[in-house]
């Protein structure tokens, strides 16, 4: 497991994280499978589960086997609505700028499809900040997060160790991915699933704030 001394690089997982779309991804769902779930579905239901595959999410909302119609009207929703919902979180550009500039390994570990990931990178300006090679999304892998897999590919893409590398997620399954791994895993307190569900999964630090990940680069703030 990596130390904080030993950083030096950085995985970041997308939705949530360092991208506020939590209300266009709640919005997208809502629009998506109206006159498919009762009428009092609600947002309640849609939180726990964000994290998970689309796929997944909307085989457990819906009670479906075949979902493909479903993911397709949420694909459809999302985009419309992405660039007026989509914004990056307090301090996310300043922290990743500078990590970028100083010379950390920073990739992205997302179920998010390939298209929107690097759209919303691109859309909030921090698309410049990452290496390209190392956004893994739910295109490149047979298994999502909460499995190793998309850690672990990253990893090989970026030439780095688990021992020298932090992943940062909203979400239980980033923090079970991270673990699994071997990768020191980090949650951020403005989950909207919560800082304690984020512990309860295993987060090792969880974070108030993204420039507290200067610490464990061993870097001082500004």
């Amino acid at each position: 497991m990596a130390s904080k001394s030993s950083i030096n690089t950085l995985l970041f997982d997308l939705d949530g994280t360092i991208v506020d779309t939590n209300e266009l991804i709640i919005r997208s769902f809502l629009e998506s499978l109206k006159g498919v779930v009762p009428d009092d579905f609600s947002r309640e239901n849609i939180i726990p589960s964000m994290g998970l595959t689309l796929t997944d999410q909307m085989k457990l909302f819906s009670g479906l086997d075949d979902v493909e119609h479903l993911v397709a009207a949420y694909r459809k929703v999302n985009l419309q609505l992405h660039d007026e919902l989509v914004k990056p979180f307090a301090n996310v550009d300043e922290v990743m700028s500078r990590l970028h500039k100083e010379g950390f390994k920073i990739g992205i570990v997302t179920t998010k499809m390939r298209f929107t990931t690097e759209k919303s990178l691109k859309f909030v300006g921090l698309y410049d900040y990452v290496n390209v090679d190392a956004i893994v999304t739910i295109d490149d892998v047979k298994h999502a997060k909460p499995h190793p897999e998309p850690v672990l590919m990253a990893l090989e893409k970026l030439g780095s160790s688990p021992e020298e590398t932090l992943m940062v997620g909203d979400s239980p399954v980033d923090m079970q991915s991270a673990n699994a791994a071997g990768v020191l895993s980090v949650g951020v307190a403005w989950s909207l699933k919560g800082a304690e569900k984020l512990k309860e999964s295993g987060a090792k630090h969880v974070i108030d704030d993204m420039r507290e990940l200067y610490a464990f680069a061993g870097l001082e703030r500004e």
